[in-house]
């Protein structure tokens, strides 16, 4: 993998992680995840 690409992709992870921690209990209950699943959501949006 090209390293200009890792690089962008743990961006995008650190920033999906972030936004999503940001949310309150509620929030996430209703887009469907809990807070143990960000970090596997995170994984799957890079």
């Amino acid at each position: 993998m090209n390293p200009i690409n890792a690089f962008r992709k743990w961006r995008m992870y650190n920033e999906t992680v972030r936004e999503l921690n940001k949310l309150n209990a509620r929030q996430l209950s209703d887009l469907g995840i809990s807070r143990a699943d960000i970090e596997r959501i995170a994984r799957q949006a890079v």
